[in-house]
C-alpha cells in the first residue's frame, strides 16, 4: 500500500474511515503532493461545516427526524422482497419491534449464505437446507395408530427419506431415542408398541410423535434456496443464530438474523449496535423514505451504551433517566411521582422535559450558555 499521502493526512484530524476514502482517491487521481494537500485541506473544511455546533439538540433532531417518516409507513405484513413464500413483519410494527428490542419478533427469519464449496452447487446447499430444516415425521412418512393391537405403524415414503438425505435406520434410531420406547422395524414399516394397555398412552404417544424432531434445528420451520448473483442463498422461517453457525457449510461470517436479540446474546453487544442500525435502515428503506443513518446510529447507541441491549420505553431508557419529571411525563405519571416520593428523590433540572415543565429556559443551544455580568 503506498505511503505517499500519509504525512500530508496524518496533520488533519479526520475520522480513520475518511482519510482511507480520501487516500484512496488521491491514489486514483495520482496527484503531486501540492494538489493533494489543496484537496485535503477543502475535505477537511468540509468536514468542520458539517459537524453538529455545541449545545445542538442531537436527540430531538434525531427524534423527529424518525417519527416523522415513520408517520407515513405502513402497518401490514408483507411478503419478503423476492421470497413469495416467507411472510415478514414490515413497516411500522417492524420499527416498534426493532426499537423495542422483542425477544420474540412476529415473523423471525434467517439469511444464510454459504462457503465457497457450497454455495455454487445446488445439491450442496440442499444438502445444507436439510441439515438446518426441521423434520418431522409427517414430513417423510404416514402415520397409522392400531387400537386393536395397541400400536403406532409408521409407513415411510421413499422418496421423501432419499429427498431429506435420511435412512429407515436413521429414523429408527431417532424415534428410539426421542420417545424412550422400542422401536420394531417390520416389511420396510416402523412399529412403535405401547406397552401400557391404554388408550390415553396410546394417543400421548401419538401426539409426542408428531412433534418429534427428527433432523435439522426445532426453530426453523423452513428453508428457502435462492440463485443470488453466482451463489446459492438460504432463506429461512424461524432464527437459531447459534446452532445454524455451526453447521458445516454455513458461512458464519456473512450469515444474518432479524432477531436483534439473539445476535446480542451470541455475538455481543456491538453486533447487536450494528444489528439494530442494519434492521433501522433497512425497515425505512423498504417503505421508500430516507433518514440519515447518523440519526439511527445515535438511537442504537442510546440503547447500546450501557454494553446491554435496552428498549427505548419504560422499561429501558426513557424509565432509566435521572429526572422524575421526564420520567412521569412520559408514562405511568402517578407511579413515578409517588415513588420519587417515598424515596425523597431530588430532581436536578438539568433536562429538556423537566425544564419545559417547570417553564425554564432549556440548556440547550443560547440556553447552554450562562452568562453572569460583573457589576462594579
Amino acid at each position: 500500500m503506498s505511503v505517499k499521502y500519509d504525512d500530508i493526512l496524518d496533520k488533519y484530524p479526520l475520522p480513520s474511515s475518511v482519510k482511507a476514502e480520501l487516500k484512496a482517491e488521491l491514489e486514483k487521481l495520482g496527484v503531486n503532493k501540492t494538489t493533494a494537500r489543496k484537496i485535503v485541506e477543502r475535505c477537511y473544511q468540509a468536514y468542520l461545516a458539517n459537524l453538529m455546533e455545541p449545545g445542538e439538540a442531537a436527540g430531538i433532531v434525531a427524534a423527529q427526524s424518525i417519527g416523522e417518516p415513520g408517520t407515513q409507513m405502513t402497518m401490514r405484513t408483507f411478503h419478503y422482497a423476492g421470497v413469495a413464500e416467507i411472510d415478514v413483519t414490515l413497516g411500522l410494527p417492524r420499527l416498534i419491534e426493532i426499537l423495542d428490542v422483542r425477544k420474540n419478533p412476529s415473523t423471525p427469519m434467517m439469511t444464510i449464505r454459504l462457503t465457497e464449496e457450497y454455495a455454487k452447487d445446488r445439491n450442496k446447499a440442499r444438502e445444507v437446507a436439510n441439515r438446518i430444516e426441521a423434520t418431522y415425521i409427517l414430513d417423510i412418512a404416514d402415520i397409522a395408530t392400531d387400537i386393536r393391537h395397541m400400536r403406532i405403524i409408521i409407513s415411510p415414503d421413499e422418496k421423501a427419506l432419499e429427498r431429506k438425505q435420511l435412512t429407515l435406520e436413521e429414523v429408527k434410531k431417532r424415534l428410539e431415542k426421542g420417545l424412550k420406547t422400542e422401536v420394531i422395524e417390520e416389511d420396510g414399516r416402523l412399529i412403535i408398541p405401547i406397552t401400557e394397555p391404554s388408550y390415553k398412552a396410546l394417543m400421548d404417544t401419538f401426539d409426542k410423535l408428531k412433534k418429534l424432531v427428527l433432523a435439522g434445528i426445532k426453530e426453523i420451520r423452513r428453508v428457502i434456496i435462492r440463485k443470488e448473483d453466482d451463489e446459492y442463498v438460504l432463506y429461512t422461517e424461524g432464527s437459531n443464530l447459534k446452532k445454524v453457525m455451526k453447521i458445516k457449510g454455513v458461512d458464519p461470517t456473512r450469515t444474518l438474523t432479524n432477531d436483534i436479540y439473539e445476535i446480542y446474546e451470541v455475538l455481543g453487544i456491538e453486533a447487536a449496535r450494528n444489528a439494530v442500525i442494519r434492521e433501522a435502515i433497512s425497515t425505512l428503506e423498504e417503505q421508500g423514505l430516507e433518514v440519515n443513518v447518523r440519526h439511527i446510529m445515535l438511537v442504537a447507541d442510546v440503547m447500546t451504551a450501557d454494553g446491554e441491549l435496552k428498549q427505548i420505553g419504560r422499561h429501558g431508557v426513557a424509565g432509566e433517566k435521572q429526572s422524575i419529571l421526564a420520567r412521569a411525563a412520559f408514562e405511568m405519571t402517578v407511579n413515578n411521582l409517588l415513588d420519587a416520593a417515598v424515596r425523597g428523590e431530588i430532581d436536578r433540572l438539568s433536562g429538556i422535559t423537566e425544564n419545559i415543565i417547570v417553564g425554564q429556559p432549556i440548556k440547550l443551544g443560547t440556553g447552554d450558555v450562562e452568562l453572569i455580568a460583573k457589576l462594579r
